[in-house]
Formats: structure tokens, sequence, C-alpha cells
């Protein structure tokens, strides 16, 4: 595992992957376009290096040893689920060298904003990280029909009363809390002022009949608010 100080305002970004040769390649093709603030090359490392480094974005190899990029996902979220301090959760973005429709599907439901594959060239990819940091979704030209086709025939979700108690911007705070953005990211975000934030969290807080920040996020992790 190795870490680099970022040096500017550009999307921070952890590199996880098992093969140190590829790494070595993705990093000199990265250098142009974002901070590579570490690297890891199995699941327990990096747990720890994204705990360290607070990545906006991990660029994450689906196929490794102890539940490859899926266990990643699912490590991360559950940390950000029982924290305390608001630490930001990063978005991961998918690079492997499989296109099977499973591994795909998979990585996705898990969490992942977007999947490619090694294929891609580096303008490509640096655009594909910058893109998945603004939100977007980023797929390989030839994957995106599997996604679509895995979640054409997913059912809308029943209403949801409690949600429905609160303000299109009390679901909007809602959410970066469950990502486990602060009060000053979060107003940043939403150009709105601290104090806004917490007032809007706080009626929150009341409409759903829970205490803390902690209680809130597990509230909207469960409802799969975090998308």
């Amino acid at each position: 595992m190795s870490e680099t100080k970022a040096t500017d305002n550009r999307v921070r970004v952890a590199i996880v992957d098992d093969h140190a040769i590829f790494r070595a390649g993705v990093r000199s093709e990265l250098v142009a376009g974002v901070d590579v603030v570490g690297e890891a090359d199995g699941v327990s490392d990096a747990v720890l290096l994204i705990g360290r480094t607070a990545p906006d974005v991990v660029l994450l190899d689906v196929h490794m040893p102890d539940g490859g990029g899926v266990e990643v996902i699912r490590r991360i979220a559950d940390s950000a689920a029982s924290a305390a301090d608001g630490s930001p959760v990063p978005r991961f973005l998918a690079l492997s060298v499989s296109d099977d429709p499973e591994d795909v599907v998979s990585v996705i439901r898990a969490g992942a904003r977007g999947y490619v594959t090694k294929t891609i060239s580096g303008p490509d990819l640096i655009d594909a990280i910058i893109r998945v940091d603004q939100g977007d979704a980023v797929f390989s030209p030839q994957l995106a029909g599997f996604v679509l086709d895995a979640f054409a025939g997913a059912t809308a979700p029943e209403q949801d009363d409690e949600l429905d108690l609160l303000t299109p911007r009390e679901q909007e705070v809602l959410q970066l809390i469950a990502r486990g953005y602060m009060y000053k990211e979060i107003a940043r975000r939403l150009g709105i002022s601290v104090k806004t934030v917490e007032a809007h969290t706080s009626s929150t807080l009341r409409k759903l009949q829970l205490s803390t920040r902690h209680e809130l996020a597990r509230w909207a992790t469960e409802r799969n608010l975090l998308d």
C-alpha cells in the first residue's frame, strides 16, 4: 500500500488492484489529469487506504482475493453507516479486464457508480473518473446494455410514507448525511448556509422521530437512498 499527498484541487483517486505492474501503468496514465493519493493490492489494504486518504474516487479491480471489489464497497459502506465522524464516502469506479455481465451487475448492485474495461485509454479513464466524481454513472459502451437489462425489470419502490414527510431539500440533506458528509461540505454542495443544513437536519430528525446523525444514516441506508 502506497500513498501520495495531493497537491491541488483535482479529483483525488485511490487505485486498488492486485497487480503492481498494472497499478504503475494506471498511475502513469492518470497523473496528467487527477491526483493519485495511494494504491492498495487487496481488500484489507484498500479499506485502510481509503480511511487514511479519503479519496474522491476509488478505481477498483473486480477480481481480487478475499471478495474483490464488491467486498471493498461493502466494507466501506458498513464503516460509513457506523461512523460518527461524518467522513465522506468515496465513489467507486470499477476497472476490470472482465466484461462478464455477472461481474458488471454485481459490482453496480454493490454500489459502484460505473464500470469500464482495462482496454480504456488514459484520457478516457481520466474523463470517466471526473464524471463519476461529479455524480454521473459511467460505463464502457458495450457494458451499458447489461446494466439496463438487469435493472429494467426492477419494480418501482413502494410508497414510503415517512419519506414523504420530508421536503425535497430535507431529502437532499439526508442523502448527503447518509453518505458521510459534514455539515460544511453539505452546505457547499447545496449552496446553502451551515445553519440551514442544521435546521433541515433538526427538522428531519423530528419528523422521523430519530435522535442522531448515525440513526439518520442507517434509516437512509435501509431505504437505499444513498445513490
